[in-house]
């Protein structure tokens, strides 16, 4: 009797089996089907919002009159390519177009230069007063850009840059630089030093070590200053507008200017316009974007 007792107790007694650690972890990762579909329609309204400024510029680009975007439907029984034809063949879009490219390519690239450079120097060297150059950089950006309009335009008219690709140049790499060695100098210390000092045992100068092991390293976060520096160049309209005094020397910022004017704005052209200029902005943005996130992210893990 004591044995039957002794090992129905134990049958009784005996825990039940735990749930397996897949089965677990798949009940916690998992999604309802009511989680799923507010994410899903979630997703769909947030991508519809960012859609719409530019479907709504394409659909008003469309219409032959200046005067459509009061009345956008009857867009619908007009729709005409005219306004693309009229702005490729009577304005000097293809000055602008040169001007653009030449000046943002080039603030982009002495840009990145620069400041690969500077964030570079700081993020592995320590000169005496190394950590106040970095905020030194941040000061020049508090001052606005009209209080720097005029010595600035006195310093590029003794130079004789007035109404240069050079001089407009310049005066964008005052605006880019700070932010992008800034953005660099975070993302140089996320790469382990002792990538540099294996360069220094196999004999390369720190300018070798730079140019050949760390900047291959840091092709995410030198896209995203290139990056930043296109965008920011391609928008600027305050310096182009004031040193840029040809009209076949305005960029694209500067040129939708001209569809406005006291009296009348020409908003038909100007959406045509605005759509044709997006297309490079597109095709950067597609050369880039495969490095973009990695950038973004990886330069904030350290200060």
């Amino acid at each position: 009797m004591s044995t039957s007792t002794t090992e129905t107790s134990a049958v009784q007694t005996e825990p039940a089996p735990a749930a397996t650690p897949r089965r677990t972890a798949r009940r916690r990762g998992r999604r309802g089907p009511l989680a799923t579909l507010a994410t899903h329609g979630i997703l769909i309204v947030a991508s519809l919002v960012a859609f719409f400024p530019v479907a709504w510029l394409i659909f008003l680009s469309l219409g032959p009159d200046k005067d459509d975007y009061l009345h956008p439907g009857q867009i619908w029984h007009k729709m005409t390519f005219d306004n693309y034809t009229f702005v490729l063949r009577h304005t000097a879009f293809f000055d602008w177009l040169q001007t653009t490219l030449i000046v943002v390519l080039g603030t982009t690239a002495i840009g990145v230069i620069i400041a690969a450079t500077s964030g570079y120097a700081v993020s592995r060297m320590r000169f005496p007063g190394y950590k106040k150059f970095m905020w030194v950089l941040l000061v020049t950006q508090m001052f606005p850009v009209a209080v720097l309009m005029v010595p600035m335009y006195q310093i590029l008219s003794d130079l004789g840059l007035i109404d240069t690709y050079l001089g407009l140049i310049l005066v964008n790499c005052t605006t880019v630089v700070p932010y992008s060695a800034w953005l660099l100098k975070g993302y140089f210390d996320t790469i382990p030093f002792e990538i540099d000092e294996a360069g220094r045992v196999d004999g390369l100068s720190p300018f070798g070590t730079f140019l050949r092991l760390v900047l291959p390293l840091a092709k995410p976060g030198l896209a995203v200053a290139a990056f930043y520096n296109f965008l920011t160049a391609f928008g600027e309209v305050a310096f182009a507008s004031t040193f840029m005094l040809t009209d076949s020397k305005y960029t694209f910022a500067v040129g939708l200017q001209s569809f406005v004017s006291e009296h009348d704005a020409q908003r038909n052209l100007m959406a045509a316009t605005a759509v044709l200029i997006a297309i490079p902005v597109s095709a950067f943005f597609y050369l880039v974007q495969k490095n973009l996130v990695t950038g973004l992210t990886a330069g904030g893990t350290k200060g």
